[in-house]
């Protein structure tokens, strides 16, 4: 298998299944985390609860095996929206939650600074690249991406942050440690650029 996507009960995962499939990959949904010990590519996808999303994870066996597959034989990891927020420290959404301590952060809710503001977060917003990564080959700083989310990644450590977007102030939006990518908005439903970026992660 070259791509396994994690079925933990919190994703859209016929979306990102399609568009992987339609940048080459053969991209599996997978619901046994002994699975992951096969796979070439990891996807972590998720909307809800950071809680709820911690809850499956652990009860279900899929932390230890993504520790095993993603810290110690470095496998690539892209994280998706809650994905990516999974990779932090800590979330306070709803109550505080350890998650998965890939990369330094916390998940903390957006607070508006005008009025014209709403939370959640929903639609195109562009990109300010931070730092030249591989991830970003062939998209332009000011490139859109689509978001959904009232949460976001607060991370400790410059280097780890790749990108940020524009809204109640600003905030990161594309992560990376090593082998671990994780991206706020959806890369499946954004178009051109969502695919080159899964394309360039696919690379790693």
């Amino acid at each position: 298998m070259e791509t396994a996507i994690i079925d933990y009960g919190m994703g859209n995962l016929l979306s990102v299944q399609r568009a992987f499939e339609k940048c080459g990959s053969d991209a599996v949904i997978i619901d046994n985390p002994l699975e992951l010990r096969e796979a070439e590519y990891i996807v972590l996808p998720g909307v809800g609860a950071f809680p709820d999303a911690m809850e499956n994870l652990k009860k279900n066996g899929w932390t230890e095996e993504l520790e095993r597959a993603v810290i110690e034989k470095e496998t690539p990891l892209l994280g998706i929206c809650l994905g990516m927020q999974l990779l932090a420290d800590k979330s306070y959404e709803v109550r505080e939650c350890q998650g998965l301590g890939y990369i330094p952060g916390e998940i903390v809710r957006f607070v508006p600074e005008t009025g014209n503001e709403r939370i959640p977060h929903v639609g195109w917003n562009d990109i300010i690249k931070k730092q030249e990564q591989p991830i970003l080959d062939g998209i332009e700083d000011g490139t859109n991406f689509y978001f959904v989310h009232s949460y976001h990644f607060n991370a400790k450590r410059p280097e780890n942050v790749v990108t940020v977007t524009p809204y109640c102030g600003e905030f990161v939006s594309v992560v990376i440690r090593d082998n671990i990518v994780g991206t706020q908005f959806h890369p499946e439903k954004s178009q051109k650029a969502g695919f080159k970026l899964i394309k360039n992660f696919l690379k790693m």
